[in-house]
């Protein structure tokens, strides 16, 4: 199957999806069209490299070829398009190995890459702060080291054997003058600098971690929840992080456009202020490698008390995209972290698409997700009041009190931080009910001014 594109100036890629005959069925999804959808990911992946998408081109096999990933014929298939469409760049959806990759390059006479290069390459773009970089890069060398390759007497430094020029060691005699030596190839010397480069960096990103942990610690000295969004990519997570908080943060239809982390901190309707933590999208067959690509953002995510899952209900395949952020979410070891699901673009449903939605939620009571429109505002006022319900830390206490009013201070602090239902004035003192979180309770110590032997009860 080929399918054309438009093309421009900018660098030409031809794209390549491969996907095989007994692989996973999705139910209600015909065969390869999970391939293809992942083709089509891919498509917006290139352009957000700043790649011209000039054509794409889809396989279906009963298994890998080992040399070639998609076998002879198809690499001749393949370059006779990249030809057609003076497309210098082939991009294959999935993960090549070093020979293969050598192989298809060698028989397309084109650069080539994979997957996992491309989202490298988009990470490089998109990271802004300092560990961000550092994972990047370490990323780069690490997904580099075992794809150097030699090119004949061309990577040969010193020794060898005369002729060859290859490594001889210290003991070849047969050496041409002036290069016998110790016989180290420029590949074993980049290697070693690849690794003294990767040790480095470790280094560095240990020394960034550890000052961020030690904000993190200054941080967790104040009482406040933290709220991470997490989500597959261009789910709207941005978007509704801006809702929320007022933000400023870059929204874009681009894939990663936001790698590092970006928290400020929010007003529930309780009146408790909270941490929310807006994290980089989630994409399927992402490598373990990767995860440690943008680990910065994923701590976030690991140190969250509440988890808010975005997805993109106007998606018809949204709830297979949950199950790969699930995935995720399983390895990083938060699956059992409490999680509200947000289902955001209902602006985008049909009014049939709608009702049938809000049947089933319907069904499912006070335990489904909250719909929501992060572009409109639809439902964001109900998410706040949701999000409040289910954050663990610091939980909500209703109290009745009665306070003299000389205890001005400890008046006013009540309603700055908490939420007062009703009050009265009773001769010298003020009788009230309200709602403060756990903590300020504890550090007003308002046990002391409990109305008729009242104590502090977590709310409902």
């Amino acid at each position: 199957m080929k399918t054309q594109h438009a093309t421009s100036s900018s660098e030409r890629a031809l794209l390549v999806g491969v996907t095989w005959k007994r692989a996973r069925r999705v139910p209600g999804m015909p065969t390869g069209e999970q391939g293809r959808e992942s083709l089509a990911e891919l498509v917006e992946l290139a352009r957000s490299a700043g790649a011209e998408v000039a054509a794409t081109m889809y396989q279906v096999r009963e298994s890998a070829d080992p040399a070639t990933l998609v076998g002879r014929g198809k690499l001749d298939e393949i370059r006779a398009e990249a030809t057609a469409h003076k497309a210098p760049l082939i991009i294959f959806d999935g993960n090549l190995s070093p020979m293969q990759q050598r192989n298809i390059e060698t028989a397309t006479e084109r650069r080539v890459i994979d997957r996992t290069q491309l989202i490298l390459d988009i990470f490089a773009r998109h990271a802004r702060s300092r560990e961000g970089q550092l994972q990047v890069e370490l990323a780069q060398l690490n997904y580099l080291l075992p794809r150097l390759t030699g090119h004949g007497t061309a990577m040969s430094r010193l020794g060898g054997k005369s002729g060859g020029g290859g490594a001889g060691g210290a003991g070849g005699g047969a050496g041409r003058i002036g290069v016998r030596g110790p016989g180290e190839k420029k590949l074993e010397t980049d290697r070693r600098r690849i690794r003294d480069r990767v040790s480095k960096i470790q280094a560095s990103i240990e020394d960034v971690r550890k000052q961020r942990a030690l904000r993190r610690e200054a941080r967790n000295a104040v009482p406040l929840g933290t709220i991470a969004l997490v989500g597959y990519t261009n789910a709207g997570k941005s978007t509704l992080f801006n809702a929320l908080s007022r933000a400023e943060v870059l929204v874009s239809s681009r894939m990663f456009a936001t790698l590092d982390p970006t928290i400020r901190a929010i007003r529930l309707p309780s009146n408790r202020r909270v941490l929310v933590s807006d994290t980089v999208g989630f994409i399927r067959d992402l490598p373990k490698g990767l995860l440690t690509a943008f680990r910065a953002t994923l701590e976030e995510v690991q140190e969250a008390a509440l988890i808010l899952h975005v997805s993109d209900v106007s998606n018809p395949h949204h709830e297979e995209l949950d199950e790969e952020v699930d995935k995720i979410l399983q390895e990083l070891g938060v699956a059992d972290r409490p999680k509200l699901r947000v289902l955001n673009k209902v602006d985008l449903l049909t009014p049939e698409q709608r009702k049938a939605l809000d049947s089933s939620l319907a069904r499912a009571g006070e335990t489904g997700p909250v719909l929501v429109s992060a572009m409109t505002g639809q439902g964001i006022d109900g998410l706040l009041r949701h999000i409040d319900a289910a954050l663990p830390i610091d939980p909500v206490v209703t109290l009745s009190l009665r306070l003299p009013l000389a205890e001005g201070r400890t008046l006013a602090l009540i309603h700055a931080l908490g939420r007062v239902l009703h009050s009265a004035v009773e001769d010298s003192h003020m009788t009230m009910d309200a709602e403060v979180p756990a903590s300020i309770a504890r550090r007003l110590r308002l046990s002391q001014y409990a109305a008729g032997g009242t104590s502090a009860a977590p709310r409902t």
